[in-house]
This record gives C-alpha cells, structure tokens and sequence, in this order.
C-alpha cells in the first residue's frame, strides 16, 4: 500500500528537497506540496493524503492553525500529522501536540528517518525527535490546556494494558513492548489499541500524555504533575 504524503512548507527548495526524498521510497508518493497553511488545508481536502508534513512557522495561516483545521475538519478524516521545526523546543511544538498532531520531527533529520517517520505515523504511532521525546513529553505534559484526560480512566485498565502504556510512555515501539514483556509486537499493538480506545486516546503521543497525567508513567524529575 503506498502512503500518500503532502508537504507543506514555504521554502520551495525544502518542499523540493523532501520530495525527492520521500519520492526514492517504494512505498511513499508525495500528492501535494504547499506554500503555507491555507493551501496546506484546501490540498488536504482535495488529495485526502495520509499524512501531512507540515512546517510550523510559515507565512499567512501558519502550520499550527492549518493542523488545527486539517484534524477538526470532517472532510479530512484520519488525516495525520507531523510538524517540522528547526528547534527541537519550538514554543509552536507544544500547540501542535494539543492540537492532535501525532508528533514532530527537525528539519535535519537525515532522509531514511525521515521515511521510516512518515511510516510510523501512518501505522498509528506517534513520531517525535529521538533526541528531545522524553524532554518534550515532560514539559509538554506540565503546561495548562491540550487534550483532557481523566486520570480515573486509568481503572479501565487491564493490569497488562497498564504495563503496556507505562512502557510507550517511555519512548517504547510494539516490538520493544513485547520484547520487554515477553510477547509479539502484534500482541503489544492490540493492548495499545485497546488502551487507547478505553481511555479516548485518538493517537499514541495522547496515550502517553494519559500515562503521564495518571500516575502510570512517573513524570521526570524538575517537571511539576498535571493536576
């Protein structure tokens, strides 16, 4: 299945760039390319892509109010998206991730993570920079606002489910969840899913925001818990 991918961005050679990147992949096609959030928006309605690599800071209607309108809009159902930036703590990072984007990546990531990025948010996971994901998550999870959690929801939980989103809390894929407790990472993405569903987690990254807020992950030292 090919994973159709629109990219937003202003600088032409960066669209061009990442196109020729993304294009080398068997199983990625790049539909669209836009120069800022509005025609972000208006292509995403017409090329429904699977994912939208969109830049944060662009002129007009920027990144941040394009994902806003791209995830409430019903005419782009199960659309995902990845936010670009340059700085890995971009204040426009944290409203991204309120806004449901499924995660983000630097600008200098180099090509093959790139594509293994598009294809884990299409698979449903949530993608953010290896060097920043538990510094991120941390201070994400200690500002007001963004997505509402009940921590009670936590006693929905089956004891393994508990484990299992304590263990993606902590940056972990499926595989490394069943390798840690000793099952397939198909097993481990089934417990996610359900996870997910008991808690009203639209993607991972919110997962593990719950887990944070919850108690079932322990926030880092110098990060004040949500209450």
């Amino acid at each position: 299945m090919t994973i159709r991918v629109l990219v937003a961005d202003d600088q032409t050679l960066v669209r061009t760039g990442f196109r020729i990147l993304l294009d080398r992949a068997e199983d990625i096609e790049v539909v669209a390319e836009a120069a800022d959030g509005e025609e972000a928006v208006a292509l995403t309605r017409a090329h429904h892509p699977d994912v939208v690599l969109m830049d944060v800071r662009m002129p007009g209607t920027d990144g941040l109010a394009a994902t806003r309108r791209i995830l409430a809009d019903e005419r782009t159902p199960g659309v995902r998206v990845i936010v670009l930036t340059t700085f890995d703590l971009d204040r426009y990072v944290f409203a991204a991730l309120h806004a449901g984007a499924s995660g983000f990546l630097l600008k200098d990531i180099d090509p093959e993570t790139l594509r293994q990025a598009v294809r884990t948010v299409f698979n449903g996971d949530a993608l953010l920079a290896p060097q920043v994901t538990r510094r991120l998550i941390s201070a994400f999870v200690g500002r007001p606002g963004g997505p509402s959690f009940d921590p009670a929801l936590s006693a929905a939980l089956t004891d393994r489910e508990r484990e299992v989103v304590a263990l993606v809390a902590e940056g972990l894929s499926d595989q490394d969840v069943g390798r840690r407790l000793g099952m397939s990472p198909a097993t481990a993405k089934t417990h996610v899913n359900r996870a997910m569903t008991k808690v009203g987690a639209r993607d991972r990254a919110q997962l593990v925001v719950f887990a944070y807020r919850s108690g079932l992950a322990v926030t880092p030292p110098g990060v004040p818990p949500r209450r």
